[in-house]
């Protein structure tokens, strides 16, 4: 119990049963000294007030930035003899901030305390090396590559990564590295909890199953998975040309009702992931994998749908695609492409093209992403106030259509060679998927073949 002092003097009690120290005062000086607290960012909001027994109200703050000023500042603002004590309490209670903590919050307090209990310091460093982001497959978490480097971490393993994991309601952690340029975009990524790196992910109804240490998944491509679930698909065979472990296979066969899938795919992690994943989901008997390089694929004349998933180009492979497209009835081409975009180039566009452009349908959709793609930002403006010469949104949209038109032509000069007969070509859709940087964009082309009759 903190004495009471009418000296002038602070005293300070460590009573040795608690972790959680508390200034003491009593209870018609407690909303002064709370808001004193609160304005000095002493007052420590992971835990409530208390009332003592005694009816005097205990004040829990931050010790490591508590320091003597403060004490002196409180003593002199109360009537002499009055109660200020500084001392530890019992079992706090967590405020109900506290309960409520976000993962960030909740890694941060106890990488603290494990950083304290090895007697080290908490620094700038180590909370700039906290992890801001990272993936969650199942029980597993995949932490980014730009977390934990600096040294002291590395004294702490293993105890680090099991703190991690509990903080995060992980049972198995991986850090990511950067990825392997080995033509099959193999992920460099370290298991550091755990020993079975094959993990589940739900995604859209869809359940993925894939190896993290052999196989990526791309978050960044949920519009376009929502998009092709929505396509009207039923009774149409489908040949998906770059596969991985089924990001757009999956979609086609279980929400887009497409009647056969060929999925070809050269990876053989990947084509391993893929064969799991449709016997997870019941869809094996309504899709074929070809493993291999798909320019070497046998499949012609037999599809009504292509996807190439391919970036930052996936020309290569069309030739591939108006080959399987059905001679009779021919279908759509799903193009995927890195688009450049640099404010040089984009100001030069004639106005013709500006004008065609604008005469283009857009999705509220496409405007949404588009708006997110290009926020408004005060820097872009110059002393004058004036917006520099950057990219807006409606001359993006008129280079992807020259992108487009571009494309076009070059499928319909393809598809008349392969074929040889003449193919009418239409551009039904251009879809933006995300931003890789300011100028760089992976877009959609849906792409309408048919042959003249």
């Amino acid at each position: 119990k903190p004495s009471l002092l009418g000296s002038g003097m602070m005293e300070v009690k460590d009573m040795n049963f608690g972790d959680a120290m508390a200034l003491v005062t009593e209870s018609q000086f407690a909303q002064r000294f709370r808001e004193y607290l609160q304005r000095e960012r002493i007052l420590d909001s992971c835990h409530r007030m208390q009332k003592l027994p005694d009816g005097t109200v205990a004040l829990p703050v931050l010790r490591e930035r508590l320091t003597q000023a403060h004490l002196w500042q409180l003593r002199d603002s109360m009537p002499p003899g009055r109660i200020c004590a500084l001392t530890r309490i019992q079992n706090p209670i967590p405020s109900k901030a506290a309960q409520f903590r976000s993962p960030t919050q909740q890694l941060r307090i106890e990488l603290q305390h494990l950083v304290s209990g090895q007697g080290a310091s908490w620094s700038e460093e180590l909370e700039r090396d906290l992890p801001c982001s990272w993936q969650r497959h199942g029980d597993l978490v995949l932490l980014s590559e730009d977390s934990f480097r600096a040294a002291l971490w590395r004294k702490m393993e293993p105890a680090l990564w099991e703190t991690v994991a509990c903080a995060l309601g992980a049972q198995r952690l991986g850090k990511r590295g950067c990825i392997s340029p080995d033509g099959m975009r193999s992920p460099k990524v370290t298991l550091l909890l755990g020993q079975d790196s094959w993990v589940e992910h739900v995604d859209n109804g869809v359940r993925y199953t894939f190896d993290v240490t052999r196989c990526m998944f791309c978050p960044g491509n949920i519009t376009e998975k929502l998009r092709v679930a929505s396509l009207p698909c039923t009774g149409e065979v489908v040949v998906d040309l770059y596969a991985g472990i089924g990001y757009f296979t999956l979609p086609y066969l279980m929400h887009a009702d497409a009647s056969f899938v060929h999925a070809c795919e050269w990876n053989p992690h990947a084509v391993e992931a893929l064969r799991r994943t449709l016997e997870l989901n019941g869809v094996q008997d309504r899709c074929r994998i070809h493993q291999g390089d798909n320019r070497q694929l046998e499949l012609k004349d037999v599809a009504d749908r292509v996807n190439l998933g391919l970036i930052p180009s996936s020309e290569a492979g069309w030739p591939i695609a108006c080959r399987v497209l059905r001679s009779d009835m021919g279908g759509v081409l799903h193009i995927h492409q890195n688009v450049e975009s640099f404010p040089a180039k984009l100001l030069q566009l004639p106005q013709e093209s500006e004008q065609h452009e604008s005469e283009q349908s857009v999705s509220k959709g496409q405007e949404d992403r588009l708006a997110q793609m290009f926020p408004k930002n005060p820097e872009d403006c110059d002393a004058m106030g004036s917006q520099r010469e950057i990219p807006t949104a409606a001359v993006i949209r008129s280079q992807w259509q020259r992108w487009a038109e571009t494309v076009d032509t070059q499928i319909r000069t393809l598809l008349q060679e392969l074929h040889g007969k003449s193919w009418r070509t239409k551009i039904l859709h251009i879809e933006p998927v995300k931003s890789y940087t300011p100028h760089v964009h992976q877009v959609v082309l849906d792409l309408e073949c048919r042959p003249f009759p």
